[in-house]
């Protein structure tokens, strides 16, 4: 099930996108603010943002560049009252994937939000399949073989990352970023630590392996 961040400090409001959004099978968590927003990022898997601009202490334009410096792969959907050529230019710059004014047809939302799901290939079921191996994401278990092992959660989002992107490199700090957040206090080897123990559950799996570039960081290579 695709969870969904409500990004709005009316409250009428934010229960009405969640009780829609809850109807259409989708799993949703609300913040009143942008402040609030990045801190739930830490805590949850989210797969799709919808946000107000106009809040206290943290705006959406600040949001979203905040997101898109973190994480670009997460669709975001602009649900505001401000409806000049300017306002969804800005909003679109700042990568914002969709925009509506309100007021809303919230029918008019969940296809909105299906379609940037779909998108972002996003699948409800949110597997990823690589030869034998499966990762499902709901259930943060990994399948090889006969064997399925539920990970950790920072552990199974790191593998998910790089298994996405086979033979890409990352660094430990956008990997820092993606998945403990631009404001962890942990330190880059926290990743060395992680890597360890994902190389050590997965020491039987043909499919893949995680190499270190040295000097730089981390990436999946997939075996042939």
């Amino acid at each position: 099930m695709n969870q969904i961040l409500i990004v709005e400090d009316d409250a009428n409001l934010a229960l009405l996108y969640q009780s829609t959004l809850k109807k259409g099978q989708f799993d949703v968590i609300t913040a009143r603010n942008g402040i609030e927003a990045l801190d739930l990022f830490d805590k949850h898997t989210i797969d799709l943002v919808i946000s107000d601009i106009m809040m206290p202490d943290l705006d959406g334009y600040e949001l979203a560049e905040a997101i898109r410096t973190s994480s670009k792969a997460i669709p975001i959907l602009f649900i505001t009252a401000k409806d000049t050529f300017e306002d969804k230019k800005k909003g679109f710059d700042l990568g914002v994937d969709d925009y509506m004014v309100k007021p809303i047809d919230v029918n008019e939302m969940i296809l909105r939000v299906e379609a940037l799901l779909r998108r972002a290939q996003i699948v409800s079921t949110q597997k990823l399949q690589l030869g034998e191996t499966t990762l499902d994401k709901p259930t943060l278990t990994v399948s090889f073989g006969a064997k399925t092992e539920m990970l950790p959660q920072k552990e199974f989002l790191l593998l998910y990352k790089l298994l996405s992107y086979p033979n890409k490199i990352f660094t430990r700090q956008q990997l820092m970023d993606d998945i403990w957040g631009m404001e962890s206090d942990s330190d880059e080897r926290t990743i060395d630590v992680h890597i360890k123990r994902l190389r050590n559950r997965l020491i039987d799996n043909c499919d893949f392996s995680i190499e270190t570039i040295r000097g730089l960081g981390y990436k999946a290579v997939i075996r042939s």
